[in-house]
């Protein structure tokens, strides 16, 4: 089979068109192409007048060595390479010994405790929070009631963070090995829809994703995996030996029990505050990492799209638009946009009492009245919290608090229209843009919840984002605060072998770790770190 790429054609193209455009340029008649299959397809949209579709596609044809020869100077075109996955280790029947340890069940440990799981090794996976549909309750409980679960929210729970935002399916890793396949096809035997196999920009959202999470864990379990919910690990029982080494003998847990292990995959998420704390105090190596603050901002969805396809606006293949942007300030500042959801909502994302945090959700179909965004500001360690490897949390602590006292106290998050903001004054009633964040906003200025760099950063950048999209500084524009979870503010560094520096058998992995970004490449370190796990217990 011969993987053909960057084959252009019209928005608007009839099917036959595209088998027509294979044979031309493989320079093949109708009657050689046995078959093709859409591997992957995206859209140029640089010219909203006439946008095109890109596609790769897997192509069976006669005298395959004879195309292939003759399509030599086409750099395009190559053998299709093998994406299936290729388990690294397999645990004997007779495996004697302790069994490994996943704390955590957002898209990291859900994949740990997934391939330990197919290659015999039976994980026992811990996590603080609920079952994924009891922990969707609870998190409409803070959305509709304003009443916090601190076990049990957008960040704690079955799923993770990641069950409660736009379910991005793409990252920018890149590897060799196709684990970003594995993942998808995971996904898509769990019930997700298949074309997420081809689209160049992948996306599930909550609904769709809930149901996939318990199907994993059903796969998981009947493998001989174990799950303990409402399990928070409190404590970590580490042994040192006369050179100094340091090696994981257990965990404290907080049902009162002693769990025995030697090989834990640290798979905790970003929002795991008390457990970094823990971490740092028993000794792990831990470090400051960078992230960013700043809100969430709203548009009306078609004014993105309009602004990204012109005419092609609301066509079924295009669906709705997206928009990745970034200028670097004068003040040496870059403000970004980050996790943008196409046609989603504002949501509650605190996990911690006395504190707003927000977030972006979508659902599959994109179909909410409102595009949004975070739109943040870079945090340096080394300039921002220096010294104490924590003071990132603490930093992230203050805005929260501040936003919840502007929010009036009561979860609300405070708001401000875009122009309002650019001009320095509290808003005092919304105009075209109406704010999606549940329990409800607080108009103020947003300037109280948020540090002076940041402000004067994103003052100037916003400008010049009207630029580049149109309609995206208009004065109507609902920005909401704070966004502070990002990504972790730390990272528990590991070495060539994916265990921690300092102790043995503990396997910081995902993003809480400092090591992933999003669902995708967070399930792929998952990956990583269960297979160097497996090879640890010497699996064949």
């Amino acid at each position: 089979m011969l993987r053909l790429t960057e084959l252009t054609l019209p928005l608007h193209h009839p099917d036959e068109a595209l088998p027509a455009a294979i044979c031309k340029r493989l320079k093949i008649t109708p009657r050689e192409l046995i078959k093709y299959v859409v591997a992957r397809r995206a859209h140029d949209a640089r010219n909203k007048a006439a946008i095109d579709l890109v596609y790769s596609v897997d192509v069976n044809v006669k005298n395959e060595d004879v195309v292939l020869a003759r399509c030599r100077k086409d750099k395009r075109l190559q053998r299709t390479p093998d994406t299936r996955y290729h388990f690294v280790a397999t645990a004997s029947e007779q495996r004697a010994g302790l069994r490994p340890v996943v704390i955590g069940t957002g898209p990291c440990g859900l994949f740990a405790g997934l391939i330990l799981a197919q290659m015999g090794y039976r994980p026992i996976i811990l996590d603080r929070g609920k079952l994924v549909r009891e922990r969707t309750k609870d998190t409409w409980g803070l959305w509709r009631g304003s009443v916090l679960n601190p076990e049990s929210n957008a960040q704690f729970g079955e799923g993770g963070a990641g069950t409660f935002s736009d379910g991005k399916l793409y990252s920018r890793i890149k590897d060799n090995r196709h684990l970003d396949r594995k993942v998808l096809t995971e996904f898509v035997k769990a019930g997700a829809p298949p074309e997420i196999l081809t689209e160049a920009h992948p996306h599930i959202g909550t609904f769709r994703l809930v149901t996939m999470v318990e199907s994993i864990r059903e796969t998981i379990e009947a493998l001989g995996g174990e799950y303990r919910f409402q399990t928070r690990v409190d404590g970590i029982d580490i042994s040192t030996d006369s050179g100094g080494a340091r090696q994981v003998r257990g965990l404290h847990l907080s049902t009162g029990d002693y769990l025995e292990a030697d090989r834990v995959v640290l798979a905790i998420g970003h929002s795991a505050r008390d457990t970094f704390a823990m971490l740092h105090a028993a000794g792990v190596y831990v470090e400051p990492k960078p992230f960013s603050i700043g809100v969430r901002i709203e548009h009306p969805q078609s004014w993105i799209d309009r602004s990204r396809f012109g005419i092609h606006a609301g066509h079924p293949v295009l669906g709705a638009a997206e928009y990745h942007i970034s200028h670097h300030c004068a003040n040496g500042r870059t403000v970004y946009s980050f996790c943008m959801c196409p046609g989603g909502t504002v949501v509650a994302a605190t996990s911690e009492e006395g504190r707003v945090a927000t977030n972006g959700m979508s659902q599959y179909s994109r179909n909410e009245r409102n595009a949004n965004s975070g739109l943040v500001v870079g945090i340096d360690p080394a300039r921002d919290f220096p010294g104490d490897p924590l003071a990132g949390l603490a930093l992230q602590r203050h805005w929260e608090s501040r936003a919840f006292v502007a929010g009036g106290s009561s979860y609300k998050a405070p708001a401000q229209k875009l122009g309002d903001f650019l001009a320095g004054r509290p808003s005092e009633a919304l105009g075209a843009v109406t704010p999606s964040y549940k329990p409800g906003v607080t108009l103020t200025d947003l300037a109280e919840c948020l540090p002076d760099f940041a402000v004067t950063a994103m003052r100037e950048a916003l400008p010049v984002f009207g630029r580049q999209i149109p309609g995206y500084d208009h004065p109507d524009v609902v920005m909401t605060g704070v966004e502070t979870r990002t990504s972790s503010p730390v990272r528990f560094t590991r070495g060539e072998d994916f265990q921690s520096l300092n102790t043995a058998g503990l396997f910081p992995a995902g993003e809480g770790a400092g090591y992933a970004g999003g669902i995708l490449s967070a399930a792929v370190d998952g990956i990583k770190v269960a297979e160097a796990l497996a090879l640890s217990l010497g699996g064949s």
